[in-house]
């Protein structure tokens, strides 16, 4: 058995960084007390704001981002590591928009690995939102499968989920856990939500973590919540409905080995030529 105790955080995260820091700072020594050695927390955990003027003048770099500072400190004071789902940070890379950047940071306060969102969401929905996160950010475009003393943990965001090959890839470069940060959209949450995040984790045989915005928020919005954690078998163990809070829960690594032993799709998958 190889054990490993999470956290996973669902919040309702508003326009004020320096608020949100300290939220995240006071829920990181909850998970310590609670014996939480990896913590997860939702996409942009520093700052939901879909005033795209408003967003723009509080983005900072990494450098200067008191929100990723905040979070490295109480992970190195409390000792474990976090999982910042992302924050809205500029790039040298991308320097006209800004990315939706994740981060892997250990007990230490370290980075060790970082992704860029690389599916962004665009779209007309039929509640008449119009969402088109391609204005306001740059995509990413590398794959990411970090190493923990746990397991291998690939990284992904929120509109990642509807892009399997993603995933497979993830995968295939040895993730046995895979991050799901989200801030679903209600209508899609709760036509989605669970059958995308089961259906990942079966076609990959690995945990799925999927710690989400929730309620109302301050710029306006409403998100689904349900966090979810998700074995390699598809059996949802946690949904965290739609309150905010920390939820804590002991995982057993192995049964990533044993689900793709009885379902052995990654082993068996084949290249193919496309229709013409």
């Amino acid at each position: 058995m190889r054990p490993l105790r999470i956290g996973v955080l669902q919040t309702t995260t508003g326009i004020s960084p320096a608020v949100s820091a300290g939220q995240l700072v006071e829920s990181i020594g909850e998970a310590a007390a609670a014996g939480v050695e990896l913590l997860f927390t939702p996409e942009m955990s520093g700052m939901l704001d879909r005033d795209r003027h408003r967003m723009r003048a509080a983005v900072r770099s990494e450098a200067d981002d008191v929100v990723l500072a905040a979070v490295r400190e109480a992970a190195a004071k409390h000792r474990l590591w976090v999982h910042l789902g992302s924050l809205a940070v500029l790039a040298a890379e991308s320097a006209d928009l800004p990315v939706n950047r994740g981060f892997v940071i250990d007990d230490t306060g370290a980075i060790i690995a970082r992704y860029d969102k690389i599916h962004l969401f665009d779209v007309d929905l039929p509640s008449g939102e119009r969402i088109r996160e391609s204005s306001g950010y740059a995509p990413g475009g590398q794959a990411v499968v970090t190493s923990t003393p746990w397991a291998r943990l690939g990284l992904s965001v929120c509109y990642d989920v509807r892009f399997p090959p993603l995933y497979n890839a993830l995968a295939g470069a040895g993730a046995e856990l895979i991050a799901v940060p989200a801030a679903f959209t209600r209508p899609t949450g709760k036509a989605h939500w669970h059958i995308l995040l089961r259906a990942r984790a079966i076609e990959t045989g690995s945990f799925v973590v999927a710690a989400a915005q929730t309620g109302e928020h301050e710029d306006g919005r409403a998100t689904y919540g349900h966090s979810l954690v998700v074995d390699p078998w598809g059996e949802v163990l946690l949904d965290m409905g739609e309150a905010p809070g920390l939820a804590v829960l002991d995982i057993d690594l192995d049964a990533v080995a044993a689900a793709r032993g009885r379902i052995p799709a990654l082993a068996n998958a084949r290249s193919f030529a496309l229709p013409a």
